[in-house]
């Protein structure tokens, strides 16, 4: 929750309740909490990721990963048509008090 902080973005449900969620899925076995964006590939090399998933948003910005770590898969999500931070937007003013 510091490094979405320090982006000056909120999540909805706190780091521990989002780490839960994405367990529960067993689409992995290992859930890292990320503490910055240039630690990615330490996070890669300590838990010697296999495949790493992400938004394609970040395609661009995440290219070096490939380069340093050619075995690794990486998988690039659509987010979808509407923006999640609309979305909580939208919802913080539809249950205003009037």
């Amino acid at each position: 929750d510091k490094f979405k902080e320090g982006k000056n973005k909120k999540a909805c449900k706190n780091c521990n309740t989002r780490k839960c969620v994405l367990e529960a899925m067993r689409w992995g076995n290992l859930v890292v909490s990320e503490q910055s964006w240039e630690d990615k590939g330490l996070y890669i090399d300590r838990f010697d990721v296999d495949i790493f998933a992400m938004g394609e948003e970040w395609h661009e910005k995440l290219a070096f990963l490939k380069e340093k770590f050619p075995e690794l898969k990486i998988m690039y999500f659509s987010r979808g048509k509407h923006s999640s931070s609309q979305i909580k937007k939208d919802l913080k003013y539809s249950f205003k008090e009037e």
